[in-house]
């Protein structure tokens, strides 16, 4: 099993090109399932979480053919991916490829919309919270589907004739379930109306791609989106967005080192609010032509409190890294998880390294330290692995972070990204 070492004590200095957006690769990919014409998709990372779902994908019918190629800028590897599904030869989503990643589960919106029915099994993921998927059958089930659950499967059937248009408004906001039921409502017969809806921008980047397979869609960006149903969707080509979260990821890191870092590739648009943050705490950030540029000479690090919430909020996918970011802040720093219950495992990672952080219910105080040391470290889910990363960047020594396996599933060539920018960090297989 591979680990990661890291050697700190590094400035970040140079470009890093961002990747296209995980968190909208993979919706966009499970959209190909609404169209028997090719869905051409742009600049999809290469990721575990990728391949796991063109596996998925497979399963279902889909043939994939994949074109990759060096940019001249920061070498970054962009891929476009052709997604055709003539003919969805399978309604069932098996426990032992969804049971390996959550947004597997999202093709039940597709499956039953497209045949009428799927069967798909109740889905893994990070052990990060509970994540019921009580949600997506709620709105399912607005739209007409009768749900039913029966060993570790739920069975989802279409009225005849298909879904029917219909509105909803969500209890809490869910992104997950706003992309299924956003892709179920397309081909629903009428106009469904989702109020309560997410505001990420990846629900705005698929309503842009389903819209150019011919769909109506309005108010995407918005609480409130308005789908006005259609017989059916064809092929198109459409671009996925910068990743926001490594984005800011790397933001951090630069934050927590020092040094002159050109973010290739994405804008601030996507994370006014986490941007904001990391000017606070000390960061200049500053938009420029091909992205954005992120500084911290000199000046120390300050504390700043913060608290998880939906977009346009601060990202909870942010929240691990914020806070290997504060354990060297100038003071005391307050985080409150508000998204995910069980979010917080990896402050005792940190405390290995010498952070100084107490739990108070979903609250963690951080009192910052003049210097962490390095340790052995495990990663306990994809954020909170590239937070013992950014803590490592620093750290006297080195440090040593087993099941990095986490972290291949939301971060494209992270060590190369880092090293080009004179970090010292080097993948060692057992």
């Amino acid at each position: 099993m591979d680990r990661i070492r890291i050697t700190g004590g590094n400035e970040l200095n140079g470009i890093i090109p961002i990747s296209g957006a995980k968190n909208a690769a993979l919706p966009l990919m499970i959209a190909s399932l609404l169209t028997s014409d090719t869905l051409t998709l742009e600049n999809v990372p290469h990721l575990a979480d990728v391949e796991q779902l063109i596996r998925i994908l497979g399963n279902h019918g889909v043939d994939i053919s994949v074109n990759g190629r060096r940019e001249s800028q920061g070498e970054s590897y962009s891929r476009t991916v052709h997604f055709t599904c003539r003919t969805i030869v399978d309604t069932t989503a098996p426990y032992e490829l969804v049971s390996k990643m959550r947004a597997s589960f999202w093709v039940i919106g597709p499956l039953l919309a497209r045949e009428g029915r799927a069967r798909v099994s109740l889905p893994g993921g990070c052990a990060i919270g509970t994540r019921p998927v009580d949600l997506f059958i709620e709105g399912l089930e607005a739209l007409g589907a009768i749900m039913e659950i029966d060993g570790g499967y739920i069975n989802a059937t279409a009225p005849a004739g298909g879904l029917i248009g219909a509105t909803y408004t969500f209890p809490k906001v869910s992104v997950g379930a706003t992309h299924v039921m956003l892709m179920a409502a397309t081909l629903a017969r009428g106009t469904t109306v989702i109020h309560n809806a997410a505001r990420e921008p990846e629900v705005v980047d698929l309503a842009q791609c389903l819209s150019a397979m011919g769909a109506k869609i309005e108010g995407a960006g918005t609480s409130t989106i308005t789908i006005e149903g259609v017989t059916s969707l064809s092929g198109a080509r459409h671009r996925v967005l910068p990743d926001r979260i490594e984005t800011g990821t790397y933001a951090m890191a630069v934050a927590m080192t020092g040094g002159d870092v050109v973010l290739e590739g994405t804008r601030a648009s996507l994370l006014d609010n986490a941007i904001e943050t990391l000017r606070l705490a000390g960061a200049t950030i500053t938009e420029t032509q091909t992205g954005l540029r992120v500084v911290r000479n000199g000046n120390g690090i300050r504390p700043v409190d913060v608290v998880t919430e939906p977009f346009p909020g601060f990202p909870t996918d942010l929240q691990a890294q914020f806070m290997a970011l504060m354990t060297r802040a100038d003071g005391v720093s307050h985080i409150t998880e508000t998204i995910f219950e069980n979010r917080f495992m990896h402050v005792q990672e940190l405390a290995r390294l010498g952070a100084k952080i107490s739990l108070s219910g979903q609250m963690a105080r951080i009192e910052g330290v003049s210097r962490l040391r390095g340790a052995p470290v495990m990663a306990t889910d994809l954020r909170a692995s590239v937070s013992l990363v950014i803590a490592g960047l620093v750290a006297e020594g080195e440090t040593m972070v087993s099941r990095v396996y986490h972290l291949d599933r939301g971060f494209e060539r992270l060590e190369e990204k880092l090293n080009r920018c004179g970090a010292k960090v080097e993948r060692v297989s057992d």
